[in-house]
């Protein structure tokens, strides 16, 4: 559910977060958006690209053991 200022509650083990309506990820990303830019840590976007191939690779073989819906 969304509210009026384009934003949805999710909820984790660590309460309730609000994240924009149209993002991808819930809580836990959430949070950790809102914290790098306080450390001041980046990732080159090699990385980035490397966590999106390992990622898509442990979906697609969750999908063929029948472990997503």
């Amino acid at each position: 559910m969304t509210d009026d200022d384009g934003h949805r509650i999710e909820r984790d083990s660590l309460g309730e977060m609000e994240v924009p309506a149209n993002a991808y990820w819930g809580a836990q990303t959430q949070r950790a958006v809102e914290n790098f830019p306080i450390s001041g840590i980046t990732f080159g976007r090699r990385f980035v690209r490397a966590l999106g191939v390992v990622k898509k690779a442990a979906a697609e073989a969750n999908r063929e053991l029948g472990l997503l819906e």
